[in-house]
């Protein structure tokens, strides 16, 4: 990891910090609610995030680089034990860390794993969706985490946003004096063209079948602006009609909503290829930058 750009000046604070968890407990509505805008794509199928993305928060003393993580699981193919491996390798060298786990659902042995691997005096725990239940069940919930002996514990509600400025202003105050590692106006390093094939995956996540989202890639393969081409990968022939539709139906509602999120002038074209077993094949992986 790269560390190193400006100076902050004097009393000047930043750092690293890393979201990790179960997949689908939140990470990437917690990354987004903590920026203030939208740096990565979310869904309700686990494994949406596939890659660490990198939101940047700057003011005028402080600038804190929030990473977003893979869901670590027990892996059923090569793409999940290298989902795994990014997840496990953002947390090197972090300064704080946050550990979500659900306030509604029982913190179990995934969870335990997780946080066994975790540093205790670095680590902060976030129980996500509070809002989902009464002052009881939260309560005991924070009594089950509290067995894995971290620094602090919040709950908080990712999805409306209760209890995020708090634990915001906590993890600010953590971190130690430093320089400032982006430019002051940027606020992720994903590159456009990345960007633009997760918007098209977000929008396929919401609308296709559940048994769908782990067999599907997407890559921008032109850009020449305005007119981006992004290839749809999946893994069966059945998958891809699927995909596309009933007269292409599913496609064009998918370009629709992800070119609603683009600039203005922009033409999107979207391709569906087969690419059998693809999510266990490492040539392929490398090639999508898994």
């Amino acid at each position: 990891m790269s560390r190193l750009v400006e100076p902050g000046g004097d009393g000047h604070r930043s750092g690293f910090v890393t979201l990790v968890g179960r997949p689908n407990v939140g990470k990437s509505t917690l990354l987004n609610r903590l920026l203030g805008q939208k740096v990565t794509i979310v869904s309700d199928k686990p494994q949406t995030t596939r890659t660490e993305v990198r939101g940047v928060l700057t003011r005028p003393d402080v600038q804190v680089v929030f990473c977003d993580t893979p869901g670590i699981h027990k892996p059923r193919t090569l793409l999940g034990e290298r989902l795994n491996d990014t997840a496990r390798a953002a947390l090197g060298d972090m300064d704080v860390v946050l550990f979500l786990v659900e306030a509604d659902g029982a913190i179990g042995r995934g969870d335990s794993f997780i946080a066994a691997g975790l540093p205790k005096d670095r680590t902060v725990l976030v129980i996500n969706r509070a809002d989902r239940v009464g002052r009881e069940q939260l309560a005991e919930q924070l009594i089950a985490a509290s067995r894995f002996d971290f620094d602090e514990y919040f709950p908080i509600s990712a999805r409306t946003g209760d209890g995020v400025d708090a634990l915001r202003d906590h993890v600010l105050e953590r971190l130690p004096e430093g320089p400032r590692y982006y430019p002051e106006d940027m606020v992720t390093d994903v590159p456009e063209a990345f960007w633009v094939a997760e918007l098209v995956r977000e929008q396929l996540l919401s609308i296709v079948k559940e048994e769908l989202p782990h067999s599907i890639a997407t890559r921008v393969t032109e850009w020449e602006w305005p007119r981006i081409r992004c290839e749809i990968l999946v893994e069966r022939e059945s998958q891809k009609g699927i995909v596309i539709g009933k007269k292409g139906a599913v496609l064009k509602e998918v370009g629709t909503a992800a070119r609603a999120q683009l600039p203005e002038g922009a033409f999107l074209e979207l391709l569906v290829r087969v690419d059998k077993g693809w999510q266990r094949r490492p040539k392929a992986l490398d090639r999508l930058g898994y």
